[in-house]
């Protein structure tokens, strides 16, 4: 190929008109990008709070941990903020170590933080919006610093963990990618601060839980054992959620009966709230799955009659159930309870309403922040925790702590799961699998599922469901035990229910973790 002195020449002054814009450009265009640290950040402060009673001394450390490839080259650099106690008796047992974070995919870990089980919290009015700044924040004695030292860490590309060198964040985008990315940054954080010898705890909130069950089986397969894992707003098996399959239906009944009961919908007011729950189950468990398993082909009149039953519990009316051939979309289901007061009702809290409103140009809008519950405390937890870690932790990024980065993350993730026992991944997970193989793997591994009645994100009815066809054995069902609270997904974000977990939770770490009876 030949090229003439005519082109050539062209190709010259293009190039010296190009470098005569890029020097008359605004100095913005040569700033450079901000990237996450290579070389591992550790900024440590010490504090003291005062939880039950009891003052503790403690080092809150914001900083980040450089995850690397198997040939040893940094790949990402996840960010965690951890509390760890000063131990006064440095001869005492290693106190318990737990490790929290959010879901999503797509959410950093502020939210358990700051909402919930930090040294320090940001209280909402939470089943009604907290409205505006400025914000309460302050010491908590909800937060569990009593019973163990936490590391809240952020997924790669949320918070401020972010990709090293030509390492792509899509690369973490999936299930497996995703836990192996945190078994190794856990793996760090035990390593270089010394915490092999810890009991040690995972917890996980939403698409945390689906993290948390596949984590711990892989964390125990390469020799780190834990003595349990806290689900909070379980979602273990998705592929319930497939269309054409019923189960979504029958698990989101109890939630949508807890809902109309609240909201003033159901037909008889029931004398017990948790019996009429009760016989929701066995409902939703009993006549409704078979009707629904029957299809177009039910009979009329046992259409009829579900309808009827369904509309005494549920709220709507029997035609529009009929109508919907007796299957309410959650969605549907959070338009029609309260149209006839203009209201939509909150999908990650069902208690929250707000005026109903069409999605202007209907297109797409993120389901975690157009929600009347989410954004009922997002700007209180988010403005705090921002001030926060530049203020009293002293840490600060020209990168953008990305909160939620849910509508980027969630539509690029890979759901494909290789589950312990399966020759093929899954198209679609079900980290039931991991949890009961790390159960048998290890029989004393306490499991704690935490839920919010009024959570139509994550029902609870579908966390028993999946609990239950682990297929454990008597004994190991023993080690999984339940808790509900009159709250929504994030549960810690109502004061009482807050209140009540504390308690429930500082008796799970006493069974899970109970002190050992000799000092060494």
């Amino acid at each position: 190929m030949q090229i003439s002195l005519k082109s050539c020449a062209l190709v010259l002054l293009l190039s010296a008109a190009s470098l005569a814009v890029w020097a008359e450009a605004p100095a913005q265009l040569t700033d450079p990008v901000a990237l996450a640290p290579v070389a591992e950040i550790q900024k440590t402060t010490s504090h003291q709070t005062t939880i039950s009673g009891r003052v503790i001394r403690y080092q809150a450390t914001a900083g980040t941990l450089t995850i690397r490839s198997d040939d040893g080259k940094p790949a990402a650099s996840m960010f965690y903020v951890a509390y760890v106690a000063t131990r006064a008796d440095k001869a005492a047992p290693p106190r318990p170590l737990t490790f929290f974070f959010n879901g999503g995919p797509g959410s950093a870990s502020l939210w358990l933080n700051v909402g919930g089980f930090g040294p320090l919290h940001a209280p909402t009015a939470s089943p009604k919006p907290t409205g505006l700044p400025p914000y309460e924040f302050g010491p908590a004695d909800s937060s569990l610093l009593d019973k163990t030292d936490m590391v809240f860490l952020d997924a790669i590309g949320t918070g401020y963990s972010r990709t090293l060198l030509d390492t792509r964040e899509s690369q973490f985008w999936g299930v497996d990618a995703d836990v192996n990315a945190f078994a190794r940054a856990i793996t760090r954080y035990v390593t270089i601060n010394r915490r092999g010898n810890s009991p040690k705890f995972l917890f996980g909130e939403s698409y945390g839980t689906t993290r948390a069950a596949a984590l711990v089986y892989k964390l125990q397969t390469q020799g780190m054992d834990f003595n349990g894992v806290v689900l909070l707003s379980t979602i273990l098996n998705f592929g319930s959620q497939q269309p054409g399959l019923d189960e979504q239906y029958i698990h989101l009944l109890p939630s949508y009966a807890a809902t109309a009961w609240y909201h003033g919908r159901v037909a008889h007011e029931p004398a017990d709230f948790a019996a009429f729950l009760q016989g929701v189950r066995e409902y939703a468990q009993g006549p409704y799955a078979a009707a629904l398993a029957k299809g177009h082909g039910i009979p009329p009149a046992e259409e009829q009659e579900v309808a009827r039953r369904l509309h005494d519990i549920i709220g709507l009316s029997a035609d529009y159930l009929k109508q919907s051939r007796l299957r309410i979309d959650m969605e549907a289901f959070r338009k029609a309870l309260l149209e006839e007061r203009g209201q939509v009702i909150g999908r990650f809290d069902s208690r929250f309403t707000a005026p109903a409103a069409a999605t202007p140009g209907g297109g797409a809008m993120d389901p975690a922040t157009n929600d009347p519950a989410t954004r009922g405390v997002g700007s209180a937890y988010l403005s705090t925790y921002r001030d926060y870690l530049s203020g009293e932790l002293g840490y600060s990024s020209d990168l953008d702590y990305r909160a939620l980065y849910n509508m980027v993350i969630e539509p690029a993730w890979d759901m494909h799961h290789k589950a312990p026992g399966l020759d093929e991944p899954l198209t679609t997970p079900n980290t039931a699998l991991d949890l009961a193989a790390a159960m048998r793997g290890n029989p004393q591994l306490q499991v704690y599922c935490l839920n919010g009645l009024y959570d139509l994100a994550t029902p609870f009815f579908a966390t028993e469901f999946d609990v239950s066809h682990m297929l454990l054995s008597a004994e190991l069902r023993k080690n999984v035990q339940f808790a509900y609270y009159e709250t929504g997904h994030m549960a810690y974000g109502d004061q009482a229910a807050l209140r009540s977990m504390k308690s429930d939770l500082s008796r799970f770490y006493d069974l899970a973790a109970p002190l050992p009876t000799k000092r060494w």
